[in-house]
């Protein structure tokens, strides 16, 4: 090709170029026409819409009388699961005044129960009682009989006696026996009388034992609103003191003299004889009992699971800081404890230390209750409305709780007497 023919062809492509352009150019400036048109001079496109863009932009809205039949089926459905629903829900309702009906049928039966027991046995008291009575008023009975033959023998020796006054010597004579002397009047007094009475030694214990019976009902009907809360509790091996050995089912552990071979958990306890439950508590009402009657001294409570594991300060002892609240015994002193603030508690022969703990939680209101589980006593309460030794105590729970329990360091090696053993309320 020669030099000459190239602007030749420059200047054929050039043109081609702008016939080419030409008709973009005259359908972009149409386009902008109609859309300045339709939308106002403000809205500029200066591209052609892409044909997917424009049929839904361009799409027809259903008219109202279209929709009518759908909306009118969609309400018909809606009805027909409304009618459908409060049907259940009174099919419910009368299911739970049935179920209520039979539940308190079923409660009376079991008062009425109680309530015979209670007649019967009072009915074989009274009669035993009456029994003794009539037995003693028929002892007392024939001894008056005895008594009062005597004094007649006297009124007529009196009566006799005043007529002889008036009598001669023989008739005197005639009127007594010659063997007749006052000693034989006096009837001697037998020291058997005064033992016949109504067996009141017998009586008073009835009495005592009666006593002991209402005030252990009292405790267990007491005690009755607590086990419909309780909870089925087991001890957490992850947490326990390497001395301390649990039993596989984790309701019964003892602290022993040696180590045993566990793994290093961070959330064992590794200074203190502790250990916390396997379960947190993080809402509701929750009831559980320890027997402590094996352990010299013990600490039973409640914990959030941020109480320190490591070492031997406060922040890891039960009851020394605000992340615990226990009851522990120890040297003979009972003490409630919260926050590094202690309650002495009365420990006598007549209110001894328990030998079973009942530990009562009711999340909501941040309240913690300690009973002496044999006779429902209260122990201690820590609550929003405490005393003011615990006048820095919560108001309410902030993270969940584990029941907790600790063994104090023994003062001699006989460690095997050291064990706590959680209750089995018998309802699971």
């Amino acid at each position: 090709m020669s030099c000459t023919s190239t602007p030749i062809m420059l200047r054929e492509l050039g043109e081609m170029a702008e016939e080419d352009f030409r008709p973009l150019s005259e359908e972009t400036s149409s386009f902008c026409l109609a859309t300045e048109a339709r939308s106002g001079p403000q809205v500029i496109q200066p591209f052609p819409r892409s044909p997917k863009l424009i049929r839904r932009t361009g799409a027809i809205s259903p008219k109202p009388s279209e929709q009518l039949p759908v909306w009118l089926e969609d309400l018909k459905k809606e009805k027909k699961r409304t009618e459908s629903h409060l049907e259940s829900i009174k099919k419910r309702q009368a299911n739970l005044n049935t179920s209520s009906e039979a539940m308190k049928q079923h409660v009376q039966e079991c008062y009425e129960e109680l309530h015979m027991a209670l007649q019967e046995d009072e009915k074989a008291v009274l009669d035993m009682i009456e029994q003794d009575c009539r037995e003693t008023n028929s002892k007392l009975n024939r001894i008056l009989q005895d008594w009062n033959q005597h004094l007649g023998l006297l009124q007529k020796h009196i009566s006799t006696m005043q007529s002889a006054q008036q009598s001669p010597t023989e008739a005197i004579k005639e009127l007594f026996p010659e063997d007749f002397t006052l000693t034989s009047c006096r009837k001697k007094l037998d020291p058997a009388e005064e033992q016949i009475k109504m067996n009141e030694e017998k009586i008073q214990k009835l009495m005592k034992v009666l006593r002991n019976i209402s005030k252990d009902l009292k405790a267990q009907l007491q005690r009755k609103s607590l086990l419909l809360d309780s909870s089925n509790v087991a001890i957490d091996k992850l947490t326990c003191h390497k001395q301390i050995k649990v039993t596989s089912e984790g309701r019964s552990m003892s602290l022993s003299a040696e180590e045993h071979c566990v793994p290093n958990d961070p959330l064992r306890f590794d200074q203190l004889y502790c250990a916390l439950g396997s379960v947190a508590f993080k809402s509701g009402q929750h009831y559980w009992e320890v027997d402590v009657h094996c352990c010299p001294s013990w600490a039973v409570g409640v914990a959030y699971g941020s109480l320190q594991r490591r070492g031997r300060d406060k922040a890891a002892k039960l009851g020394r800081n605000r992340c615990s609240w226990s009851l522990e015994f120890q040297d003979g002193h009972l003490l409630a404890w919260h926050n590094d603030r202690h309650v002495a508690l009365l420990v006598t022969a007549a209110r001894a230390a328990p030998n079973r703990v009942g530990v009562f939680v009711k999340y909501q209101k941040g309240r913690v209750v300690f009973y002496d589980a044999d006779t429902m006593r209260t122990l201690q309460e820590f609550s929003a409305t405490q005393t003011a030794v615990f006048d820095r105590a919560h108001h309410q729970f902030t993270e969940p709780l584990y029941p907790a329990f600790r063994f104090f360091s023994p003062r001699d090696k006989h460690t095997g007497h050291h064990h706590m053993e959680i209750c089995d309320l018998g309802l699971f």
